[in-house]
Parts: C-alpha cells; structure tokens; sequence
C-alpha cells in the first residue's frame, strides 16, 4: 500500500468547508456536461464534479431556493387597487321606481400597508430564501462526503478483487505443490483434495468480492441520478495525508444553517410586530344623480380597529422560534467541535494502526508463509500448517486494505 494515497480528500474537506465552493450548485444555472468519460478510471474530482452538476437530491435543493427566491420578489408587490361602481335607488316602489332617481358611484380604493409590512414581508422571504441556500449547500456537503465514502469503499473494493485473484492464485500454485508431493508418496491423496477445496473456495471468495464492487458502482453512480456506471476502477490523487484539524467551524454548513435560521426567524418576528398595525385603504370617486344630472366628487378613508387582534399572539410564538434556533446553533458548534477532536483522535489511531499493519503485520506474515510453503515442499511442516500461514496473509492483506480506507474515510470528515 502506497501511504501517500491516504489523505486525498484533504483538498475536498477545504472546499466543502468554504461557503464559496459550493455556492455555485445551489446558486447558479445547471451545467449539463458531464464529468465522467466511459471507460475512463474514475478519479475523485470527476465524482465530486458530477455530484455538483447532477446530484437528484442537490438539483431539487437548488430548485426550491429557486422558488422561495421568487416568493421573495412577490413579497415586494404592491397590493392592487380596487375599482368600485355602484347603483342606488333604483327599480324600487314609488318615486323610486325605474332608473330617475338612480345615483351612480364609481370608486378607487387602494390600501396602503403600514408599519413597513411590505418591506418586512419581503426581507423575511429573502431570509427564508438564504435558508434554503444554506440548506442546499448542506446537502451537497453530505451528498460530497458520501460520495467520497463511496470512492473509497469502491477503491478498497478493487483491492480486495485482486487480492482475492492473487489468493486463488496462490491456491493453485499450492496445489499443484501437494499434487507433486502425493505423486512422490510423500503425502496422503486427503491432502490434495484439501487443497483444490480451499483453492475452489476462495475462487468463490474472489467472484463475491467482483459483485459487491459492481454493487458499489452502482451506489455510487446512483448519486448522481445514473442507473448505469460507465466508468472504470478509481484511481487515487497521489496527496499527503494530513487532516483539516481545527477547520474554520463558522464556515461550515450546519453552522451556516443554523445562523440563516436565526436570520429568518428574526425577520418573521419583526413581520409578527408590523402585522400589529392597522392598514390604511383610501378612495376616491364620483357620483351622477340622475334626476338632475348634476356630479359629485367623494372621498373616503377606513381603518381597522386593533380591538381584538394586535397580533401579539404571532409576535410571542414567533420570539421563540428565534429562541429555538440560537439553541440550535449552539448545539449544532458544540456537536461539530467534538466531533472534529474525535475525528483528530481517530485519524491519528487510524494512522498508527495502518503503519503497523504495512511495516510489521504484512511482512511477517508474507515471510511466514512463503517459509511455510519452502518447509511443506521440503517435508519439514505439515498442509495444515501451510493453510494457516496462508489464511495469515490474506487477512494481513484485507486488514491493510481496510486500514487504508477507514484512514482515507476518517480524513474526509
């Protein structure tokens, strides 16, 4: 295992961290090109790039920031006027009756929103419409990190597939070992068909572990909305593992959710105290009298008493609302933090247990075994003996794989 492939996330954990970097999926128009070439080796940027360009999950984020965007711009309308016309005392009994005495009214109203509704109305949908960016870019943050997940556990996959190939390799070549030795009367025939069973069982073992890596491409191709991967095994960026260690938290996006929520739920409290003030409608109009055929002008003013309904109600459930969400935001940096120190913690064990796997536990336990076969073809050890050094290595050889992806997926968090 090449060590300096383990940190290759490292440039992705500043990028996602940086508000800027995934503002553009959940900001800006579509991009329709793909990152991934058919028969192409799948590297790292190309999976991030075609998360960002077609995730399902990102693409509908994006489209309802999209929408609340444009609920912001109808907050700032203003309310249409209303145009009146009325008839009065007419077909009635008397000198009532027929159109002579008719009077006839036509009117404008318009209403005029008070205490700064309008405005307030509109910044509280800006500020909802900043939520729903910042949640956007939370879920392509997650959607990136199991993306990335996926590319690991995809490149471990592939390293399992040919350590399985070169385990059933091995089988064989022991077998064929036995099969001379039972020819020679230096071993009983029982040995050799314990040897092709164990060479035919991790066969079997390298056909499972070829299906569950088309399995995880699939997942991972599924990340992006494609039922069909086109793309070839990973291949690692060739970084240093280094982790982010104390990242900037206020630019990560939990912490930015939570402080658009804070935001938001301002502006819908401070919309909660506009409601409280009545609105004005003013109107104005003309009136004919039949009878005598002369005009008139009228005008009008109407107010609603704030009698029963101040709002104060709304006003109070939405003050905890705000409440509500700087608990959140507090709770969200305190998850955030310790799971950053844990995640410090864990790398560094993560590291040491992979050093020890690579320099210690791998190499004493190839040496075992190529001793074993040496001293099972020379007589001096028995098949048993032989199976066991063999099953060392091949666990050795998963552990190291293993190590290195928990230690690439570690770097990533």
């Amino acid at each position: 295992m090449n060590t300096l492939k383990q940190g290759a996330c490292c440039a992705l954990i500043a990028a996602v961290l940086a508000g800027t970097a995934v503002a553009a999926p959940c900001s800006g128009p579509r991009v329709t090109a793909t990152a991934i070439q058919p028969g192409e080796p799948l590297s790292l940027d190309a999976v991030l790039a075609e998360v960002r360009n077609a995730s399902p999950e990102v693409r509908k984020a994006a489209l309802e920031t999209r929408a609340r965007e444009a609920d912001a711009d109808q907050a700032g309308r203003w309310l249409n006027p209303m145009i009146g016309l009325e008839l009065e005392n007419f077909s009635g009994s008397g000198p009532l009756a027929g159109f002579d005495q008719t009077e006839t009214t036509f009117s404008v109203a318009q209403t005029f929103q008070l205490g700064g509704k309008r405005t307030k109305r509109q910044r509280a949908a800006r500020a909802s419409a900043a939520l729903a960016t910042a949640e956007c870019n939370a879920i392509l943050r997650e959607t990136e990190l199991e993306a990335v997940t996926l590319f690991y556990e995809l490149d471990a996959a592939a390293q399992l597939v040919r350590l399985a190939d070169q385990s059933a390799e091995l089988a064989d070549t022991l077998s064929e070992t036995v099969g001379k030795r039972v020819d020679a009367g230096a071993a009983a025939p029982p040995e050799l068909s314990r040897a092709k069973a164990d060479a035919a069982a991790l066969r079997a073992v390298a056909a499972q572990t070829r299906g569950d890596m088309e399995a995880l491409r699939y997942d991972l191709s599924a990340l992006w909305g494609s039922a069909d991967p086109v793309f070839e095994a990973p291949v690692l960026p060739m970084t240093a593992p280094t982790h982010p260690g104390a990242a900037n938290l206020a630019q990560h996006p939990a912490v930015k959710v939570a402080e658009a929520g804070i935001v938001a739920r301002q502006a819908e409290q401070d919309l909660a105290r506009a409601q409280a003030a009545p609105d004005l409608t003013l109107s104005a109009g003309m009136r004919q009298f039949e009878q005598t055929g002369d005009t008139a002008f009228l005008i009008g003013v109407s107010v609603p008493v704030p009698l029963f309904d101040r709002n104060r109600d709304a006003t109070r459930a939405a003050g905890y609302r705000v409440d509500a969400r700087r608990t959140d935001r507090v709770a969200v940096e305190a998850r955030l933090l310790a799971s950053q120190r844990a995640s410090v913690s864990q790398v560094r064990a993560a590291q040491e247990r992979l050093a020890l796997l690579e320099n210690d536990a791998l190499p004493s336990a190839r040496a075992a075994y190529e001793a074993s076969v040496q001293g099972y073809a020379a007589g001096k050890f028995d098949l048993t003996s032989t199976l066991d050094a063999r099953k060392g290595l091949i666990e050795a050889g998963v552990a190291v794989i293993d190590a290195a992806r928990a230690l690439n997926t570690e770097n990533m968090r």
